[in-house]
């Protein structure tokens, strides 16, 4: 494994740290920890993670709200974010991934099943990487090299799977994508996530970019107008 890859993990359980620092680092991995919200962000800005394993339930500032303020800092919007956590509720797992998870694991943790997802993240994520080319439709640019998207010069802030799901439909503009399809595409097969979520995204950008991009195929899916 790339052992320039950078983890941070955030857990206030000590023994949870302990174990995954322990199989990250076997693994080659760059480890850091924090025990809650509010260092996780501080190491987060000096360490640049590439990957961040964040428990829901930490203390000073939950993995909710530290999540979004990581996403608003410019250097870390694209990381990879792993939520882990013991809570099952269904709100949590809607708000992990509206505000731009890219996996959601439910404690206990089996160590070398998270490794391989780990994994698999960062093998989707450089392929990803290696696709992008800056598109231009219209008033609207898309530069997935910077994360950026303007209207008519200026430009709009988009979390990270909002922005994956507006730059993947614009790759393919005019083709009609169920959400089973988005899901798949944006998260991979191997992770769970509620069809609605994407209902939600496509709601969110279409409030910072406008109506006329994105427009719904009713009763199949969302397409990229490029008319």
């Amino acid at each position: 494994m790339n052992s320039n890859h950078k983890i941070l993990v955030v857990d206030d359980d000590p023994d949870i740290v302990e174990i995954l620092k322990y199989n990250l680092l076997s693994k080659g991995y760059n480890v850091r920890s924090a025990p809650n919200g509010l260092q996780a962000l501080a190491i987060a800005k000096e360490f640049i993670p590439d990957l961040i394993i964040l428990d829901i339930m930490i203390p000073k500032m939950d993995g909710v709200e530290t999540c979004r303020q990581i996403r608003a800092i410019p250097e870390l919007a694209d990381k990879l974010v792993i939520f882990l956590t013991a809570r099952l509720e269904e709100y949590s797992e809607i708000a992990a991934f509206e505000i731009g998870a890219d996996d959601y694991i439910t404690k206990p943790i089996k160590p070398r099943a998270l490794i391989s997802r780990i994994n698999a993240l960062f093998r989707r994520n450089s392929k990803k990487n290696s696709e992008n080319f800056k598109i231009t439709s219209r008033n609207l640019e898309i530069n997935p090299s910077s994360y950026t998207v303007k209207i008519n010069g200026k430009k709009i802030s988009l979390p990270k799977k909002e922005f994956e799901i507006l730059f993947f439909l614009a790759q393919n503009p005019d083709q009609v994508f169920n959400r089973d399809a988005l899901l798949e595409n944006i998260w991979g097969s191997d992770i769970y996530v509620l069809a609605r979520t994407i209902d939600v995204h496509v709601r969110k950008i279409r409030e910072k970019i406008g109506n006329g991009f994105i427009t719904t195929v009713k009763g199949v899916g969302y397409k990229f107008s490029v008319d």
